[in-house]
């Protein structure tokens, strides 16, 4: 009879963690799969992946630093398509998947296939009928050729609606500008090199009534001495600019100004500028006398001609870019620039979040085959695949994070999304040690289902946000005394937290379903396990605390003003050291402390990730993806809470009607 519950209750449990990690992937691929059916796009041809890494290495400034072409790509990428990948077919229906470096270069170099590709989400159909575009669907993607009716219209309604505040449009509204932003982008990157590929037009040019001839921006470059010289002669004799004169000019202009934006892959002559230039900016510099080197910017303009003419054959494309590549990377060397180019090219191609993911996942199998196994042989030979698989899955993890500091330059934890992949990691390494001091199993089998869970909300925030998190931070975190110190303390609080509540989560399933058999052992080991992490969590968010109002004081002038992210800070620490003094006191026994310790991934997710939605106070950074993930959790924990309340209630019951 006894052994029926336990039995029900793996069944429940296995529900519960199937469901659980089965939420976290869909949370993760609703955002990524493509809708609709799968594009063709006549005469398409791959690049070769020789091609392809030549291309990623190239070295450019975005964002405040200096970055691989491939990120550049794949951050563009992200925040247009919504995924780095999009799937292809030609006409004969062979399928082919295109990844950021590939689709960029299409957009930079084959205009007449990126037009084709559905490379824009919409997610609001209604936002399409708004400009007179047909929608296919309520959600899809669409290629700028199918959009492009509707760019005029789309220009007007964002005009009429932009000084509105984002909170404060509706969806089209917010629709509409994503849209808008995501066309001029990719418009300043289609019409990059039309410099390179039309060249410019010299009016009366033409020979017997023919058609004017033209000529490469790089060599009208190397005449603007003697342009400025004939506008100067016009200008002081009072006379006008000739017609061939101001149109030649405006071809100019009309270059540079496609060219200005997008790419910024010229390092500057003087080491004092620290900005890049574009092409544009080099063509505009030169023709108007502002050039500090004008050799090397006609050099540069050249050599990216060169790269554009050769764009149909690729072998000669790809010399001609490993000359460019080249080029630049002397040059950024020289500026003490760069360096960190390669190993970030390396971490991109790794993708070892990716790979702890899939250990993690395997993990997870494991250790529901060793909870379910008992004692059997199988369930011990589980238990050292499930340590393998985490601590490769945690190998992978910390990795990348060290790639991460080496690359920025900088600690681990800068923003959220570094937040979220260090806590995760930092969460399995420490349920891992206190599996090794407690040794039930218990730790370990929760270790790879919070990686799982964690870096899969990591990716899906990086998918959301579709922000490069290694560029430079905002002025005030720019301390990496204080990132070192006072932001990881804090973070690690976190882990803490967290740690104790999914292992109460644990217990209060467990029990509540009587998958322990009644062991009082195991129990008491969870939760001597539970109070030590607490007792951590409150050392380290105390700790942190403190710090932060140092920092405070030294950036703000003041040690504690009320902030929300501070208040949330307090919030852990005197929720942590309520339930230790009620622990102590004896108004929390073991089920008190389990419910107490689950309401604390409340209070921590509050601290950590909600008060950023508030909106107000001076750790307001920005962000503000993953406000539905947050209200999900909350629920969750909430259902735990009620289950295990109920859980104590029937237990309780129980046992007063045995000893009556």
């Amino acid at each position: 009879m006894s052994d029926q519950p336990s039995r029900a209750g793996r069944r429940i449990a296995a529900v519960i963690i199937a469901v659980g990690v089965c939420a976290a992937f869909y949370n993760m691929l609703v955002d990524m799969m493509p809708k609709g059916e799968l594009r063709s796009v006549e005469g398409y041809v791959p690049w070769s992946k020789e091609t392809l890494r030549e291309v990623e290495t190239l070295p450019l400034q975005d964002g405040g630093r200096i970055k691989p072409f491939g990120t550049y790509a794949g951050f563009a990428m992200l925040g247009i398509h919504g995924a780095r990948s999009m799937k292809l077919a030609d006409t004969e229906g062979k399928e082919y998947r295109v990844k950021p470096t590939a689709w960029l270069l299409d957009i930079l170099f084959r205009p007449q296939f990126a037009m084709k590709q559905p490379t824009f989400r919409v997610d609001n159909s209604a936002a399409l009928e708004a400009i007179g575009v047909k929608p296919r669907g309520k959600r899809d993607r669409y290629s700028y050729e199918e959009l492009e009716p509707g760019r005029e219209k789309l220009g007007e309604l964002v005009k009429g609606f932009e000084m509105i505040e984002a909170k404060k449009r509706d969806p089209v509204q917010n629709q509409l500008a994503d849209l808008s932003i995501n066309m001029r982008t990719y418009e300043s990157l289609l019409g990059y090199f039309s410099f390179a590929r039309a060249g410019v037009v010299l009016p009366g040019s033409g020979e017997a009534g023919g058609p004017d001839r033209r000529a490469e921006m790089s060599a009208l470059m190397m005449t603007a001495p003697q342009i400025r010289s004939q506008i100067e002669e016009s200008r002081a004799a009072g006379n006008q600019m000739g017609g061939r004169l101001q149109g030649l000019l405006q071809q100019v202009l009309d270059a540079a100004n496609f060219a200005k934006f997008g790419l910024f892959v010229l390092p500057p002559s003087e080491a004092s500028d620290k900005q890049w230039q574009s092409a544009g900016n080099a063509i505009m510099n030169v023709m108007t006398g502002s050039a500090k080197d004008a050799e090397t910017s006609i050099g540069d303009v050249k050599a990216l001609e060169a790269i554009a003419r050769s764009a149909g054959d690729e072998v000669a494309f790809r010399k001609h870019w490993v000359a460019f590549r080249e080029r630049i990377e002397a040059r950024a060397k020289a500026r003490g620039e760069g360096g960190s180019v390669p190993l970030e090219t390396i971490y991109q191609r790794s993708d070892k979040f990716l790979y702890a993911v899939a250990f993690f996942l395997m993990g997870t199998l494991a250790a529901l085959g060793m909870w379910f196994g008992g004692r059997s042989r199988l369930a011990t030979g589980l238990s050292w695949a499930v340590w393998g698989l985490t601590l490769a899955g945690l190998a992978c993890c910390i990795s990348a994070i060290v790639m991460r500091c080496i690359i920025m330059q900088r600690p681990p934890v800068g923003n959220l999304y570094d937040t979220i992949i260090f806590i995760g990691t930092t969460v399995v390494m420490l349920s891992l040690i206190v599996e090794w001091m407690v040794g039930r199993r218990f730790a370990l089998g929760l270790s790879p289902i919070i990686g799982t869970i964690l870096l899969i909300l990591a990716r899906r925030y990086e998918l959301g946000d579709a922000k490069d998190h290694m560029d430079p931070l905002v002025a005030v975190l720019d301390s990496n005394f204080w990132l070192t110190t006072h932001v990881i303390t804090i973070t690690l609080g976190y882990s803490g937290g967290l740690l104790s509540a999914f292992m109460s989560t644990g217990y209060i399933l467990m029990r509540g379903l009587g998958l322990d058999g009644g062991d009082a052992g195991l129990r008491r080991s969870l939760t001597r396990a539970v109070y030590g992490m607490i007792c951590l969590t409150l050392f380290l968010s105390l700790v942190g605390t403190v710090l932060g109002g140092i920092w405070a004081n030294y950036s703000w002038g003041r040690f504690w003003g009320w902030d929300p992210k501070e208040n949330g800070a307090l919030m852990i620490v005197l929720w942590t050291l309520a339930i230790l003094h009620a622990r102590l006191g004896g108004f929390l026994q073991e089920w008190g402390l389990h419910l107490a310790a689950v309401f604390t991934a409340i209070v921590v997710t509050f601290s950590w990730w909600h008060v950023n939605f508030l909106g107000v106070g001076l750790h307001n950074y920005g962000f503000t993806a993953g406000k539905s993930t947050i209200w999900g959790f909350y629920l969750a924990m909430l259902l735990v809470l009620i289950f295990g309340a109920v859980a104590m209630v029937l237990e309780n019951a129980r046992e007063n009607q045995s000893r009556s």
